[in-house]
């Protein structure tokens, strides 16, 4: 049991990496194609490449039942989708916006702060937010305050305004997926929900850039590093594992995604941040950690 634990645990820590690298693939994305190019190619790649293990998974579990059987998964899935999916386009474009004007570290860890977010937006839906939430409210709002702090004043620039607005639009994202999540297969939610998020960002795209094929190509690895690796792997390893640990455990390891990040930026791109924005991130992680620190004895008991 332990060593199946300690397994599920790897496994999370691995999306959390895959997560935490994919700040920089984005960023290095920026250098040949724009904004909604890039979240496009990436979330339609992302919904390609579940679309395999779908069809296997299908096949071995419903190898006798008919047509329209295999289809109601997709019937039922399909509104949670493309409302989870539109929400995911809006908060996928703004990161990357803003990931134009602001170091891969500091967008990892201001797009955090949608852990800390969810808790507080549960009130508008009748869930109960304790302290603990209030606390971490408190402490991650001076971390922002140490991460944004220019010239002895607190300023958002732009892309720090970009980026918190995508946290802000992955706060409703994810209260979208934990609503749809339990009436809905939850791989094929995912794939309707990038195919959604790519052809959503397909029509900005057109509107308001100018898609060149060979700059696409150009873009080749940082678009498949996170079309496959961060949308379409990270997704899969985290539907694996988080089936086998429980809910505080699985949240606090994906949420080193953000330190993650801060590494990936300092060995990738050498971009490196001051000693009061190394605090801020410090308090902005202990708020992302306090949030989800729940009653273990409960949570076993439980499970």
């Amino acid at each position: 049991m332990k060593q199946n634990t300690l397994r599920y645990s790897l496994l999370l820590l691995l999306t959390a990496a895959i997560w935490g690298f994919a700040f920089v693939a984005q960023s290095v994305g920026m250098d040949y194609v724009q904004p909604f190019t890039f979240t496009a190619a990436r979330s339609l790649i992302g919904g390609i490449v579940l679309l395999p293990f779908i069809f296997i998974r299908a096949q071995k579990a419903k190898a006798g039942l008919t047509f329209e059987e295999k289809s109601a998964s997709w019937k039922q899935a399909l509104p949670g989708g493309i409302i989870c999916g539109v929400l995911l386009c809006i908060a996928s474009n703004l990161q990357q916006i803003g990931i134009q004007y602001t170091t891969v570290g500091k967008s990892g860890f201001v797009t955090a702060m949608y852990i800390v977010l969810v808790p507080v937006l549960g009130i508008f839906f009748h869930k109960k937010t304790g302290i603990r939430v209030w606390i971490s409210v408190a402490l991650a709002v001076c971390g922002l305050y140490l991460l944004c702090m220019t010239g002895g004043s607190f300023r958002l620039q732009r892309g720090d305004l970009y980026t918190l607005c995508c946290a802000l639009m992955f706060s409703l994202q994810i209260l979208a997926v934990d609503h749809y999540a339990p009436i809905a297969d939850n791989v094929i939610l995912a794939c309707i929900e990038f195919f959604t998020c790519g052809i959503c960002s397909l029509i900005p795209m057109f509107l308001l850039e100018q898609p060149q094929i060979h700059l696409i190509l150009a873009a080749w690895l940082p678009i498949l590093y996170a079309g496959i690796l961060s949308n379409g792997v990270a997704y899969t390893l985290q539907f694996f594992a988080q089936r086998g640990l429980p809910a505080s455990t699985a949240s606090l390891l994906m949420s080193m995604e953000s330190v993650f990040s801060l590494l990936a930026g300092f060995l990738i791109l050498h971009q490196m941040l001051n000693g009061r924005e190394l605090a801020g991130c410090a308090l902005m992680f202990a708020a992302i950690i306090l949030v989800q620190i729940k009653g273990k004895e409960k949570e076993s008991i439980n499970s």
